[in-house]
């Protein structure tokens, strides 16, 4: 009965062979952190697994801030915490951020107006996880400042990570970061830094590659300009459906260029689809050669995209309309980017690979009110967090693979004696975070031995923080 009982609970997650163990559980998390109007709650998910951890002792939280998606994609693919964890003794938190997911406040109705969306945003997500904390601490009958928490988080996750060792120091320990773009913001970084990150990732593997995607641009212009044209590009890349306009088929390509090079890991992943190792490597070495006419560059081109949108072969035609992004929650996201989240994006058209296009926030205002009647502020982020001058940050690592596109608008310099800038050359988004693998580069090796010393000397700095 017990057994029985145990395997109800605990839910089992595989990511590529290796295993993870939690269980699924469910906080009342306030619905608004920050007035006294209402007393209100939502039902926020997290996962745990207290296997390892020895709270009495003084045993560490490993926290992980939930970003934008389901939080089992992301406890399926952050294995550094579950490989860490024993060794410290943690206990394991995957907490979801609030409208994604499961922890959807007004479930269906959560995003039709804004008097329901509008409880969403990075602040109220901070407060929601600072809230749990205290709530499993007290589950487990310790003081709230017995047990060092140390916050972990990927990409968006990170920069939650970062910002809340900064908004609330009394509750985290210290925060791995990793490739959190925290100046990915207006005023930061220029807004074509993003793009030229990316085509490096090409241009580091081919030349000609690079070159080949470039030139695609006027012949997609060329052939989309006629009904015949469109038919053959229909054909040629295999459609699901007739192709109407050739801007559908090109915003298609621009965002997986970017997800190819996010996810060039060095092994055969699954994170957003189904990828060989080093994906930039296999969809250049169709590419070889930018010279070649009109119709075979981009035959050659459909070679290569197809790795993408079918890596198990099993796929009949090319539906641009179809997600490619999981479990992540897209639509959230775009509702944060018309609020908080604006990072101006834009493209040269010289250093880089792409068409040249220009940042235009009064027509990406007019957008987001169209599509959910709010607009953006495009220095919130700046004003709430600090931006730039955070040179009083204290124990947070800030890691960022040169690989990764968002790199563009990470923290590449150390910020204070404890705020530490960890470049990691080969790596792409968030490697570091990943399960170890016989194929990581020595790079990531050296960079986990870095934040295991690091963990520890915050744990020590917090138990001598206890005592006084």
């Amino acid at each position: 009965m017990y057994l029985a009982l145990i395997l109800c609970l605990l839910k089992f997650v595989s990511a590529n062979t290796n295993e993870v163990f939690f269980q699924t559980k469910y906080f009342d998390a306030p619905l608004d952190h920050f007035n006294f109007r209402t007393t209100n709650t939502f039902k926020l998910r997290y996962l745990i697994n207290d296997t390892y951890w020895k709270p009495h002792d003084g045993a560490p939280i490993f926290f992980y801030t939930g970003n934008e998606g389901d939080i089992e994609m992301f406890a399926n693919n952050t294995g550094f915490v579950w490989e860490t964890a024993p060794q410290f003794h943690a206990l394991i938190v995957f907490a979801e951020h609030r409208y994604y997911g499961e922890s959807l406040p007004f479930g269906n109705l959560s995003f039709t107006d804004p008097k329901y969306s509008g409880y969403l945003s990075s602040q109220q997500a901070l407060a929601d996880y600072v809230s749990l904390i205290k709530y499993l601490k007290d589950s487990y009958n310790v003081p709230l400042n017995h047990n060092p928490v140390i916050a972990f988080g990927g990409s968006y996750g990170g920069m939650l990570s970062a910002w809340m060792r900064m908004k609330y120091p009394s509750i985290i320990q210290g925060a791995l970061a990793s490739s959190a773009p925290i100046w990915q913001f207006t005023g930061m970084v220029p807004c074509d830094a993003f793009n030229r990150v990316t085509s490096s990732a090409y241009t580091t593997e081919s030349v000609q590659c690079a070159v080949s995607i470039k030139k695609s641009w006027g012949y997609f212009d060329q052939l989309g300009s006629s009904d015949d044209g469109l038919k053959w590009l229909t054909d040629a890349f295999k459609l699901c459906s007739p192709l109407k306009e050739v801007k559908t088929l090109k915003d298609w390509l621009n965002d997986i260029y970017v997800n190819l090079a996010m996810t060039n890991y060095p092994y055969p992943t699954d994170f957003l689809t189904t990828l060989p190792a080093n994906p930039v490597k296999a969809l250049c070495k169709h590419l070889k050669d930018s010279n070649v006419k009109r119709e075979e560059l981009l035959n050659n081109l459909f070679s290569g995209i197809s790795i993408y949108f079918n890596g198990t072969g099993s796929e009949k035609c090319l539906d641009l309309n179809k997600s490619d992004d999981g479990n992540l929650g897209t639509l959230g996201w775009d509702f944060q980017s018309c609020t908080e989240m604006v990072m101006p994006m834009c493209d040269s058209g010289t250093t880089d690979m792409f068409e040249k296009s220009i940042w235009n926030i009064k027509e990406v205002s007019d957008d987001c009110f169209k599509r959910f009647k709010v607009r953006p502020d495009p220095e919130l982020a700046e004003l709430e967090y600090g931006g730039k001058k955070i040179h009083w940050a204290t124990n947070i690592i800030f890691s960022n693979g040169l690989l990764d596109p968002w790199s563009s608008g990470g923290v590449l310099k150390d910020m204070s004696s404890t705020a530490k800038a960890v470049i990691i050359p080969e790596s792409a988004h968030h490697l570091d975070l990943r399960f170890s693998n016989k194929a990581d580069p020595v790079s990531i090796h050296r960079a986990r031995k870095l934040y295991k010393k690091t963990f520890l000397a915050w744990i020590k700095q917090h138990k001598e923080q206890r005592s006084n």
